[in-house]
Order: C-alpha cells, then sequence, then structure tokens
C-alpha cells in the first residue's frame, strides 16, 4: 500500500502532476527525495506549462532546461503513461538516468517476463542492464506502445530513426544496432516477434537488385525468369541465380549498349562474355583485385545457358533467334581427390580439439571428424537428432542439406556423451522457423536465444591448428578447413575396406561417382595388388646406383637427401618430391603400439638415429620433419621409461639355502 503524498496536487497545479505524484508514491523513495521530485516537477510544469511546444523548442535548449530543472524522471513518467511523445535526437542526446528504471516500474510485470528471459539465456548482467533497462525503454518511449504490441516494423524503424539522428554519434549508432539485435531476441523469446533474428539481411528486393540491368526488355525477361524458376529453387540457389544473371546484364550494358532486347543477342556478344568472365576479378563481399576461381566462372556459364534455354523451351516472345552457349564453352572442372589429413596430423589436431576452451566449436569439430558431416548439415542438426535403436546402437539423423537427402549416421559411444553434455548446457530456448519449411525447430546448435554460426567452428579449427604446432610451407599455420575432417573420416572407412554402398550411405551421396573418388584415393585391393607387383619387380630389378649397395650405410642414409624414415626393423628413404609419407612411423606413434622388454636395444637404436634425423632436418629447415620426428621421439622415450622402470616378469626368485 502506498504511503500519503506530501502535497497532492492543488487546483493551481498542472493537470498532470497529480497522477506523477501518486507514481512517485509507489517507488519506495525517502521524505526527502520525494519532496524534491515534486518540487523539480512543479518548477518544469510552471515554466513550460505547454509540454507539445516545449518539444518543439532546439534539442540544446531543451537539454538546457533539463539541466537547469531536474525534471527527466518527469518525462520518462509522461512517456510510459502516453501523455507525451519523445523524439529520437532527446532520447539518443540525454543522458537517460532514471528513464530504465521509471519504465520497470511503470511496467512492472512486462520487464520482470524480459529479464527472465534474459537471466535463461545467460546473458552477462552488464549486457542485460543495456539491453532491458537502456534500450528497450527507449523504443517503448519512441514508439509509444507497450512492450506486447511492438513490431519487427518498430524495431525497424527505431534504427532507422537512429541512424538518420544528428545527435547520434557513430559509437552510438553501432551501439544501438548490437543491442537492438538482442532486443530482438527478447522478444521472440517473449514470443511477441514470430521471426528470430537475423545478423545479415537482405538489404534489397529483387526488383531493387535487377535495376543494374539497363535494357528493359533484358531486365523484365530476367526478373520474371527468377520468379518462375523462385517455385522450384531453394533461396540459396535463387540468389546464385540471380547474381549470375545481373552479373551477364551488367556486362550486356557496359560493353554492348546497342543490345537492348534478348532477340538481338548474338554469338559475338556471348563470346565476349565467356572471355570477361573468366578474367573478371572477385564482386562484392569477397571484392579482391585477382581473377575468380573456375567453379564461379562455371556456373556463371551454365546459368546463362539454362537461362537462354529455358526461355527457348518454354516459348517466350523475349528469347534469341538461336542457340547461343553450347555445353562446350561451359568451363571444365577440376576434379582434385578428397584432401584427407595424415594420421599424426589427425591425431595431433584432434587432441588439440579437445583442449579448446570454446564448448560449441570443440563439441562441432569432433561431430565433423566422427560422424563425417558437412558443416551446414552440423549446424542444421535438431534436439532430437540423436537416436538410441537398442542393439542396433544410438544413430545420428542428419537432415535434410545440400543434396536435399536425409540419412542417418552410427555414433560412437564418446561422441554421444560428448553431444549430451552440449545440450545439457545449452537451456531451453524457444524453436525457430526452419529456413527450408518454416516449421518450429529446436536447433542442437542453438545458444542465447539465436543459432550459431560457422565462423566460431572455422576461428576454434584455426586454434586448434596453432595450439598443435601444425605448419605448412614457410613456417605458416596449416591451412585446414572443416570439410577436410569429412574427408579424413570417408579416407579412414575407404582404408579400412568399408563397401562403396556402405561409404555411400554414410556420406549422403546420392551418385556412385562422389564416393568414388574416395575409392580411388585409397581402395585396399588395388593397394595389395600393387604391393605384390612392386615387390617382385624390386626383387629382379634392384633400384640402387651402379656399384652401391642396395642398403645404404647407416651414415649416408642420414646425410642423403631424402625424407627419411627410421623403424625398429630398417629404414625408408622417400623422395623429397613425393612429400611426407602418411604412415611414416604410424606403429611407434599409435596409442596401441606396446613394445616387449626384449627391443629395448632395438628402440634405443631406432631412437638415436631419429635425434639425429630431427637434426638434420633442423639443419635443412624442413619444419613438417622437424615436428614429425619430435612425435616419434616423445613416443619412444615414454616406452623406455615404461620398460626400465618396470621389474623384469620373467626373473625367478631363488629363495633356496645356500650351501656354506
Amino acid at each position: 500500500m502506498s504511503r500519503p503524498v506530501p502535497r497532492l496536487a492543488t487546483v493551481d497545479d498542472h493537470d498532470l502532476l497529480d497522477g506523477y505524484a501518486h507514481f512517485c508514491a509507489t517507488l519506495g523513495l525517502c521524505d526527502g527525495g520525494l519532496r524534491d521530485r515534486l518540487f523539480n516537477a512543479r518548477a518544469f510544469l510552471a515554466a513550460h506549462p505547454d509540454l507539445d511546444a516545449w518539444l518543439a523548442r532546439p534539442l540544446m535548449a531543451r537539454l538546457a532546461d533539463l539541466r537547469r530543472i531536474k525534471a527527466w524522471p518527469l518525462l520518462a513518467y509522461l512517456a510510459c503513461a502516453g501523455e507525451i511523445g519523445l523524439d529520437i535526437d532527446l532520447l539518443v542526446a540525454k543522458n537517460q538516468g532514471g528513464f530504465g528504471v521509471t519504465a520497470e516500474r511503470y511496467w512492472a510485470a512486462d520487464f520482470e517476463r524480459a529479464r527472465a528471459v534474459a537471466a535463461r539465456l545467460g546473458w552477462a548482467p552488464n549486457w542485460t542492464r543495456d539491453v532491458v533497462r537502456e534500450t528497450l525503454p527507449l523504443v517503448l518511449a519512441w514508439t509509444g506502445k507497450r512492450m506486447p504490441e511492438l513490431t519487427d516494423a518498430d524495431l525497424d524503424a527505431f534504427r532507422a530513426a537512429v541512424e538518420a539522428s544528428p545527435a547520434a554519434t557513430a559509437w552510438s549508432r553501432r551501439s544501438y544496432g548490437a543491442r537492438l539485435f538482442s532486443v530482438r531476441v527478447l522478444l521472440f523469446e517473449l514470443q511477441i516477434l514470430a521471426e528470430p533474428p537475423r545478423r545479415a539481411y537482405t538489404a534489397a528486393t529483387l526488383e531493387e537488385r535487377f535495376r543494374a540491368v539497363q535494357p528493359p526488355e533484358v531486365r523484365r525477361a530476367m526478373l520474371a525468369y527468377v520468379e518462375a524458376r523462385s517455385a522450384v529453387l531453394a533461396r540459396s540457389s535463387l540468389e546464385g541465380l540471380a547474381n549470375d544473371l545481373i552479373l551477364f546484364g551488367e556486362y550486356l550494358g557496359d560493353h554492348h549498349p546497342e543490345v537492348g532486347s534478348l532477340r538481338a543477342l548474338e554469338r559475338r556478344h556471348v563470346e565476349g562474355f565467356l572471355v570477361w568472365n573468366r578474367s573478371r576479378p572477385w564482386r562484392g563481399r569477397l571484392a579482391r583485385p585477382r581473377s575468380v576461381s573456375i567453379s564461379v566462372a562455371h556456373e556463371a556459364v551454365l546459368a546463362l545457358r539454362n537461362f537462354l534455354d529455358d526461355l527457348t523451351l518454354w516459348g517466350w516472345a523475349e528469347r534469341p533467334p538461336r542457340r547461343l552457349v553450347f555445353a562446350s564453352d561451359v568451363p571444365r572442372l577440376p576434379r582434385p581427390l578428397p584432401r584427407a589429413l595424415a594420421p599424426d596430423v589427425d591425431r595431433a589436431l584432434m587432441a588439440a580439439v579437445e583442449r579448446l576452451a570454446d564448448p560449441f566449436a570443440r563439441t562441432a569439430l569432433t561431430l565433423l571428424r566422427r560422424a563425417g558431416l558437412r558443416l551446414g548439415e552440423c549446424l542444421d542438426l535438431e534436439l532430437d537428432g540423436v537416436v538410441d535403436y537398442g542393439q542396433s546402437g544410438t544413430w545420428l539423423r542428419v537432415p535434410l542439406g545440400k543434396l536435399a537427402s536425409e540419412r542417418m549416421v552410427p555414433l560412437e559411444p564418446a561422441t554421444v556423451e560428448l553431444l549430451d553434455a552440449w545440450a545439457a548446457n545449452r537451456g531451453s530456448q524457444r524453436p525457430q522457423p526452419h529456413p527450408r519449411t518454416g516449421r518450429p525447430t529446436d536447433f542442437l546448435f542453438a545458444e542465447r536465444g539465436h543459432r550459431l554460426g560457422p565462423w566460431q567452428v572455422r576461428s576454434g579449427l584455426r586454434t586448434a591448428v596453432i595450439d598443435a604446432g601444425l605448419t605448412g610451407p614457410g613456417g605458416m599455420p596449416l591451412r585446414v578447413t572443416p570439410h577436410q575432417l569429412r574427408h579424413t573420416y570417408a579416407t579412414e572407412l575407404a582404408n579400412a575396406g568399408m563397401s562403396l554402398q556402405g561409404l555411400m550411405a554414410l556420406l549422403g551421396h546420392v551418385t556412385p561417382e562422389m564416393t568414388l573418388r574416395y575409392a580411388t584415393l585409397a581402395n585396399p585391393t588395388l593397394r595389395a595388388g600393387y604391393d605384390a607387383a612392386i615387390g617382385k619387380v624390386r626383387r629382379a630389378l634392384p633400384v640402387a646406383p651402379a656399384g652401391r649397395p642396395i642398403v645404404p650405410e647407416r651414415v649416408a642414409w642420414i646425410a642423403s637427401e631424402f625424407l627419411k624414415t627410421r623403424v625398429g626393423t630398417g629404414y625408408c628413404s622417400r623422395h623429397l618430391a613425393a612429400e611426407a609419407c602418411p604412415y611414416a612411423n604410424v606403429c611407434e606413434t599409435c596409442d596401441n603400439f606396446v613394445p616387449a622388454p626384449e627391443f629395448v636395444p632395438t628402440l634405443r637404436s631406432q631412437l638415436a638415429d631419429i635425434e639425429a634425423l630431427r637434426a638434420d632436418a633442423s639443419r635443412r629447415g624442413w619444419t613438417s620433419e622437424i615436428e614429425r620426428h619430435g612425435r616419434v621421439i616423445a613416443s619412444l622415450e615414454g616406452h623406455l621409461r615404461r620398460l626400465e622402470n618396470e621389474p623384469d616378469s620373467e626373473a625367478v626368485v631363488d629363495t633356496a639355502p645356500k650351501a656354506g
């Protein structure tokens, strides 16, 4: 129950003072504080009885008035009560002070729900204050609405007003941009907004983007074609098609302005585009001063060919008189083999991944390696995607992805534990509309009210590479991409002899040609045949210079210009052109390698040779060889310490009494 208010408004007071006095009585102020607020309110209303006229005064004059008479709490109350509307210039220029406190008291239930959501999402106290107490009340004051009445359009308009306000500094514009994103998160979690916020917005519609195409008839045909294809293409594919057609339209406007219609298009125009397209620089967000990749040029030519062919097949009036783009015009794409990580690099990298401080990067990278997922598939996983089939084990349901196919992938117990730990710590969040179907979806990798993106995974991978000490040419950190973890997963299974059909199902390939690349890379049958044949060849034709032994002397072998590997039973000489061997010292660094005590002399000899090899590699500046020999030395030293500290299990203690 509120206490009596000193000196309630009299007939001589302003009409707005009575409501403000009763509101102040609910704030729990001391008598002196309450008396000061009412005194300042009376003084301000006496000096400016017409508040609409006062709000129309210049900004600097109003700020001077508020410095002279501390009446900002009065204006905050009147804005919450809907008695006045505050302009954006005053809101961003004035140090709001108690405005947020006033708003939280006036709409106590709404702000209590907002703070509960912020706590559930795990926001830091300072960020909760910035968003809930300092930004959200200004949005309410500027729009004149209550929190449940806000819309996306209101937030867009508020941000546009801040951007246009001369009173807003560059810092405040950036700050309000970040805070408004979190306001959207709050309102979505409170089920006030229907759509979750997006960090990247499409700034222009298709009509606005196609304005770059100068000939009106060409622009109209391209736009109509893209709209027709929107019925069957995914959003990302549609964006790519629009970009490629706009590219060709801009080329016509710049190089052949006389072409006003597709009916006037000739083969020479297309030939000029083919040459220009292959040498053009990157555009837009990826702009850089070098030619586009062959895959980008390929997509542009393919889109143009399909566009012109479809117009002819559909019988559109706006079409070329004959075929202008042929299959031979489409650049041939290279078919590189999958770039799997070498076993020693794979082990070192994944050990560093396990030490990552970021739980999301750690979980996602481990899942990419142990389940062979694409990065997009990993980010699209749903919370209920882990399914236990009893005796068949635990499986992961991989949702529709790049090839619009769904599949199941078996999971190891350690991977299941990792996913369970992430799901337990991510917290409860409102399901978000799926970008493909629009249905509410509880995504596995979501945190603090929004979905997690690929940049965090790539950043974690770079950190793991550096922590593992993996280096490439020039001593720079080794370049590893998330997709290489999928290649490593598939290559490991292919090396183990998994069938082509099984590998195809696990990877989600829709054609066997895609999986055959892994079979070409690591075919056990091909390897066995090669080993059998090369053994016969080596016995028949010793590979050694004339007058020299087939097996070199130890000193000559260590000093030779080869990449060298020392194993317990012999030596290996691998030419520099062949690069590092992925199987070098694979046994000595394997967790399952357990040497017996009788091999201690052999291990000692091998350790001495490898230490000499590391010193030789250091003199030559072979960074990767230095690291590889270092890992083998550490493994051998660990085995020797264990063997030399263990008692001889075969020794028999003679306890019989001795004669004497």
